[in-house]
């Protein structure tokens, strides 16, 4: 298995579920490089408030909530997983395109390069005390239960790539599925934009501040 070097464009959704093949119905976009996934996941200096004084990013009981998630063997509970959804908001993401076959969490050979280019990326410095979420999503076709585990399966496929193809700590890498219940194209549910997973820098032990 050769690792691609890190010199592709910029691309918009990490496409990950659904219950069509990527390669019948979603068109190609570019690579995004480990340079700009590092750059997306960086957390940028805290900017200052009209009064002075720094505007935290994460409350501390969220931090400590994040920092519980290292080491978790398992996808998030539903509960888990509104919380973490709710506190991603506001954190340094990246949508990548990754592809699977039909109703397959297998990662690809097609896959392969734009996963090398996030491995990379998670073993800069920059990132090494970050709590990582994988955060997949499917299109609206087929059932609630059928999506969900899913887009389980497929998060899980990437952290386990990661893991042993890039010796990506695994205590920095957590998982949630939200199956179709976060459509990026919510006008049409079918769209392969919709079938992703998301890349989330939750935190880490020490964040950029001015």
């Amino acid at each position: 298995m050769s690792y691609r070097k890190m010199t592709a464009g910029f691309g918009c959704a990490l496409l990950l579920g659904g219950l069509m093949a990527m390669s019948l119905d979603a068109p190609a976009s570019a690579q995004v490089s480990a340079d700009q996934i590092l750059e997306a996941l960086t957390p940028r200096p805290l900017t200052r408030g009209l009064s002075g004084t720094a505007q935290p990013t994460m409350s501390e009981a969220d931090r400590a909530y994040v920092q519980k998630l290292r080491n978790r063997t398992r996808s998030l509970s539903l509960d888990e997983r509104e919380h973490v959804a709710a506190i991603a908001r506001n954190q340094p993401s990246q949508d990548l395109e990754i592809y699977f076959e039909y109703n397959s969490a297998v990662i690809t050979p097609q896959a392969e390069p734009q996963l090398n280019e996030l491995g990379i990326a998670l073993r800069n410095a920059r990132l090494q005390d970050a709590v990582v979420l994988l955060s997949g999503h499917t299109d609206a076709r087929g059932s609630d239960e059928y999506n969900q585990k899913l887009s389980e399966r497929r998060a899980e496929a990437v952290q386990k790539y990661l893991v042993e193809k890039f010796r990506v700590p695994a205590a920095n890498l957590t998982t949630a599925g939200y199956g179709k219940r976060q459509l990026k194209n919510a006008s049409d549910g079918s769209a392969a934009e919709n079938r992703r997973v998301q890349i989330v820098n939750l935190g880490a032990t020490s964040e950029a501040r001015q």
